[in-house]
């Protein structure tokens, strides 16, 4: 019977085996060092109340005065929200929400009047809003190409599974592709100042300008390029299933036409809860002073955008902004809270502290 001896450990920290034939073996043991064998230095904070109370009291001070701040801030910017989805029989869009589908030849209008308490000054901001509509659900958000939004000719011909079954359409490529391109809020949105003296003042509102710079010169792009012939360019493909016309009749404007349209590209990023709102059109270079005067206005709308399969709901929001950006106490409430708590808890701790604290220091001296 053979047998095998072990020998004295090496100074590397490797046991070595002396096998059959004389030969050694290494054992599989970590090497002696302080990093394998876990022996660096380690810092362990040490939790008392000297470092403990300090904390918290510097959080609760710091804490509570930005979300004072930032509430206040919030509190400033001045927003006006109406809903012109048309439930209610006494809605002016009551008869449009009823009588329209997507199916519809005839566009429907309806106008809504309403009264601003406040002036808004310096750039106000138009947006839609959307209530139960889950852009966030897995297939919608993949029902696109991002291949041919990026201007790519072989996917503009042949666009992506993904966007199945609104890929094809008689036969034709569709351009946009997918579920996202196809459902495209459409409704057309304009504002009048009812001036004292009768006249009907309409509100100039800029429709570029609302879009991220990176979606609108890296993701999307046109296919043959900035100055190609989009109507060449798109022969050859067909209209999503729901828009009214092509791509390439989006707007008048040739750097706001087609796929770089801002319209088409602020609906393309989708959103991630099902009551959100998306931005519509700036007023910055209004006539008046302030921008939007205090009195009464005139909101037209052209109801090309059903909801009623989805009970959603449509609103118009006018908001301005700051330098926190648009109205939104919530992170405000939450500075406030976070550093309350901190501050609350650390009294408690200090009162329990100061007694108990004693408490066993006079045991200690006696014992």
């Amino acid at each position: 019977m053979m047998a095998s001896s072990y020998n004295a450990k090496d100074e590397d920290g490797h046991i070595t085996v002396s096998g059959p034939g004389g030969g050694a073996l290494r054992s599989k043991k970590p090497e002696n060092t302080a990093f394998k064998q876990q022996r660096l230095p380690a810092w362990q904070p040490i939790l008392t109340a000297g470092t403990v109370l300090p904390a918290f009291f510097i959080i609760g001070l710091i804490f509570i005065p930005i979300g004072i701040g930032l509430y206040v801030t919030s509190n400033n910017i001045k927003e006006f929200e109406i809903d012109y989805t048309g439930v209610d029989m006494s809605s002016p869009c009551f008869n449009c929400s009823q009588n329209y589908s997507w199916n519809s030849t005839k566009p429907c209008t309806c106008t809504i009047p309403f009264y601003l308490e406040q002036p808004y000054e310096g750039n106000v901001y138009m947006y839609y809003g959307l209530s139960n509509f889950y852009q966030n659900h897995r297939r919608y958000v993949k029902s696109r190409d991002d291949s041919q939004l990026h201007g790519d000719m072989d996917s503009l011909l042949k666009p992506s599974k993904e966007c199945e079954p609104y890929a094809m359409h008689d036969n034709k490529p569709i351009a946009p592709c997918g579920a996202i391109a196809n459902s495209m809020f459409n409704d057309t949105l304009e504002l009048f100042y009812n001036d004292p003296n009768g006249t009907k003042v309409q509100i100039s509102l800029a429709n570029t300008g609302i879009a991220w710079f990176t979606d609108k010169y890296v993701k999307f792009k046109n296919p043959g390029g900035d100055n190609a012939n989009l109507t060449a360019v798109f022969q050859g493909t067909t209209k999503p299933v729901n828009w009214r016309k092509p791509v390439y009749e989006l707007d008048k404007n040739a750097s706001n036409n087609g796929f770089i349209n801002e319209d088409f590209i602020v609906w393309m990023r989708t959103a991630a809860l099902p009551t959100f709102r998306k931005l519509y059109r700036t007023i910055k270079d209004s006539k008046m002073v302030p921008t939007l005067p205090r009195g009464n206005y005139t909101l037209e709308v052209v109801y090309n955008y059903p909801v009623r399969s989805f009970e959603g709901r449509k609103r118009m929001i006018l908001s301005t902004i700051s330098w926190m950006g648009g109205k939104n106490p919530f992170l405000g409430i939450a500075y406030i809270t976070v550093g309350s708590v901190c501050f609350f808890l650390g009294v408690i701790l200090l009162v329990i502290h100061h007694k108990c604290g004693n408490r066993n220091n006079s045991t200690d001296i006696s014992n």
